[in-house]
């Protein structure tokens, strides 16, 4: 299954002035992802599959062209593959998965298990089943129906935050 994987990352441009005039700014790029952009086979189709796993659409900021789901500190967007190669010009260089995954980190074992199973049971299509990692955390890897590939993991290395965010250590 060719999976057609366009990751967009959009940044957000912190600009600092040095010196006056135009000609004196310099824009620095925030290391920072605001929105990541899986290109889908058929929007519907892809948009049912994420809410079955449960994620939450906006209504508002949704259009039939495109679905936008809040994703902790991220905005996932599901996009028509076609529109987006076409938008980005990247014909010539898109030749499927580039080797991108998309990952979720949760709080345990357990819960890997239980977001592994949802995805199953929503038509995903499990790669590897969750096990022990050489690492000394816990993961496993599903494909959702347009072949995009995600990780589940716990890793007890780094916490997660109230708001299910992961505390990078420094």
């Amino acid at each position: 299954m060719a999976s057609g994987v366009l990751l967009r990352v959009e940044c957000v441009p912190n600009i600092e002035k040095r010196g006056l005039g135009n000609h004196n700014k310099r824009i620095v790029m925030s290391a920072n992802i605001t929105l990541i952009t899986l290109g889908v086979a058929d929007i519907a189709k892809a948009t049912a599959f994420y809410e079955r796993i449960g994620f939450v659409k906006s209504r508002t900021a949704s259009q039939d062209g495109v679905s936008f789901f809040r994703a902790g500190g991220v905005v996932l967007a599901l996009w028509s593959r076609e529109t987006q190669r076409e938008d980005a010009n990247a014909g010539e260089v898109w030749n499927g998965n580039g080797g991108i995954v998309v990952a979720q980190n949760v709080a345990s074992e357990a819960a890997v298990d239980a977001v592994m199973a949802k995805a199953q049971a929503s038509s995903a299509r499990i790669l590897k089943p969750a096990s022990k990692t050489f690492w000394g955390g816990y993961n496993g890897y599903f494909a959702d129906p347009d072949g995009h590939v995600w990780e589940v993991a716990f890793n007890p290395h780094w916490g997660l935050d109230e708001q299910g965010l992961i505390k990078l250590p420094e």
